[in-house]
């Protein structure tokens, strides 16, 4: 007798809080056939499509899944392209996917039969993320109209948090931003928010934080935190006595390839690490009279260049000499400053300019290779190990979405929810860039030049 062809189908899905919508569509997927494979796609994959709102781990929506006892195999999905891939690999003869991709997959009929699902109406995951996050998120800006927008903007990519308002510092407000509801007085703000993102001029961060805190509110804080370490390390210690998230906002930390290249880092691919210079610059014009409320150098690139040093070495450092070139007269807008770190094992370098222009790099030099990260490294999504055998280099790409900040929106919503700290920075990491940052206030070990 001769034996029927066994009929194979392949579906693919986050399965995020596995729901009633994602059964039933698997068990007419099932239907089908006679053998279902599914593919459940990984983290990184989810990062690189813009599918940031992702609660579960891969392997926790792969056992729920494996639970429905509906799938005979399953498979990550980790690469665009790789649909075509497993439908040759796996010798499937139907791929079928929810009604909502109608026409998405059609290019997948040279290969198979595509068949789309109805999907079960008024069910989605999404829907249950957004019910659960009512984050409402106020504003408070100074100078840098252009990163609050980037944060209005890729807030819109988080579901539940809702722009509540804005306190902005100065009478003319970006036209862009005019469309929030405005706030002059910060307690009126703060009793309609939920959590407050704070990008005013550093000087004023610390009492803002300690205001919101004492209120409980949640705060993410566009580094340094506060001015000096022993501040910084007081706003911690008030957030977790008041059971709220204060989150470093430094959202290099949050990118792909930047994670990647310090687990590298860290892992001994270059070897011990004995040196790291990061540079940090960009050109802009201040005037006299933007001077005391301008984001000066120390402090607009200092925490982004300080980050992967102090990340890499610690915060111990033996030394520390500081070079500044100022602007004004008083010394407090600094238009380039570089900095010294002496460490028992290891040396360490940061450039960092708001008025002048050097190459942006970072390069972490160990005992076997380098790590190379080119201009603008603080949001690349490139960097290559280099070793004294240059057939031995390697290249690594990620894809960057939002310079991070979307990510870093997200884990700040996440340690919201679940009472636990999300954040890519250590508080350590945090209260080391508040003591350099005070040291250069208080003039220690600075060199003024020019």
């Amino acid at each position: 007798m001769k034996e029927s062809k066994v009929t194979r189908v392949i579906t693919y899905g986050t399965y995020d809080l596995l729901h009633f919508g994602h059964i039933r569509l698997l068990e007419r997927a099932k239907a089908l056939g006679d053998y279902l494979i599914v593919g459940i796609t990984s983290d990184d994959y989810d990062r690189s499509r813009g599918k940031i709102n992702v609660q579960q781990s891969l392997m926790e929506r792969v056992e729920a899944v494996r639970a429905t006892g509906l799938a005979d195999e399953i498979i990550v999905e980790e690469y665009e392209g790789q649909k075509i891939d497993d439908i040759k690999r796996h010798s499937v003869d139907i791929f079928a996917i929810g009604s909502d991709w109608i026409g998405k997959f059609d290019y997948l009929d040279e290969y198979c039969k595509v068949v789309y699902l109805d999907r079960t109406e008024g069910v989605s995951s999404s829907e249950i993320r957004t019910v659960d996050r009512r984050i409402r998120l106020g504003l408070i800006g100074g100078n840098e109209s252009n990163i609050l927008l980037k944060y209005v903007s890729e807030s819109n990519l988080v579901n539940g948090i809702i722009i509540s308002g804005i306190m902005f510092e100065n009478d003319a407000i970006d036209s862009r931003l005019a469309s929030l509801p405005r706030y002059i007085n910060y307690g009126e703000l703060l009793d309609n928010s939920d959590a407050v993102y704070i990008i005013s001029n550093p000087t004023e961060h610390y009492n803002q934080i300690k205001t919101a805190l004492n209120r409980g509110k949640h705060v993410i804080c566009e580094s340094p935190i506060a001015i000096g370490d022993r501040k910084v390390s007081e706003l911690f210690d008030l957030a977790e006595k008041k059971k709220v998230v204060l989150l470093d906002a430094i959202k290099t930390a949050y990118s792909t390839a930047y994670d990647r290249l310090m687990l590298m880092a860290k892992t001994g691919k270059i070897g011990k690490i004995v040196s790291v210079d990061a540079t940090c610059t960009s050109l802009r014009e201040v005037t006299d009279l933007e001077v005391p409320t301008a984001w000066n150098s120390i402090c607009g690139w200092g925490p982004t260049a300080m980050l992967p040093i102090f990340q890499l070495f610690g915060t111990n450092y033996k030394k520390i000499n500081i070079s500044s070139y100022f602007l004004d007269e008083k010394n407090a807008y600094d238009l380039f400053t570089h900095i010294d770190f002496q460490y028992a094992d290891g040396v360490a370098t940061l450039k960092v300019g708001r008025g002048v222009k050097s190459e942006g790099e970072l390069i972490i030099s160990g005992t076997k290779g380098y790590i190379y990260v080119p201009a603008p490294w603080w949001k690349t999504d490139y960097f290559e190990i280099r070793y004294e055998n240059s057939s031995d280099n390697k290249r690594y790409f990620y894809q960057l979405e939002g310079e991070g900040i979307r990510y870093e929106l997200v884990a700040f919503v996440k340690a919201i929810e679940l009472k636990k700290n999300y954040s890519y920075i250590s508080k350590d990491v945090s209260i080391g860039i508040g003591r350099v940052v005070g040291d250069f206030y208080d003039k220690n070990n600075m060199l003024v030049i020019g």
